[in-house]
């Protein structure tokens, strides 16, 4: 008789599990960041009314947010375009090229945006620093024809990073929030 087991072999979690645990941990990151806030927001999400978008909230907003906002929703649209586009043509290597600069530039100016904590860096600056050293690894796994690796990192930071951050932009209060519910 062999001591061979008789179980199958474990296979490596996929991206699903590994993304329910990451959302997981944003939110537990915006709930402790959001602490005190959670009554008022719930006021003002009471009373939101739909608009086009407001020019005079735009106007009032300090230049660093505009640059986030504008880089972070052409980066949004131009990463759904790469998302359901065949991979690896030319197409997707210039418009990815082009996503990394949007998405380095929507990341570096939120390194100047501190209204939130009274002229400091908040918990939501922690999504800044996962960008910065993910974005880089990403493209060295793309010169390094790691397939797997580089979608993995470009998911994370689509799913993870975009489709999280809008959400928390549209927190009663915030910049989207004013501009287009307030």
């Amino acid at each position: 008789m062999s001591n061979a087991s008789q179980t199958p072999p474990r296979r490596p979690l996929g991206f699903g599990p590994w993304f329910a645990a990451s959302m997981t941990a944003v939110v537990a990151v915006v709930g402790v960041a959001m602490g005190p806030l959670w009554g008022p927001v719930a006021r003002m999400a009471a009373e939101a009314r739909p608009h086009l978008p407001d020019p005079a909230v735009w106007a009032e907003l300090s230049t660093p947010i505009r640059i986030h906002l504008l880089t972070a929703l052409a980066a949004l649209v131009l990463g759904a375009v790469l998302m359901s586009v065949r991979k690896g043509r030319t197409f997707h290597r210039i418009a990815g090229w082009t996503w990394v600069s949007l998405v380095s530039v929507t990341a570096g100016a939120t390194l100047f945006i501190r209204t939130l904590n009274h002229g400091n860096w908040s918990l939501l600056h922690v999504f800044t620093a996962w960008t910065l050293m993910i974005l880089p690894l990403a493209v060295i796994a793309a010169r390094r024809h790691n397939v797997a690796r580089h979608r993995r990192h470009m998911m994370g930071l689509f799913y993870g990073g975009f489709a999280i951050n809008l959400l928390i932009a549209f927190i009663p209060g915030r910049a989207l929030w004013m501009m287009l519910l307030g």
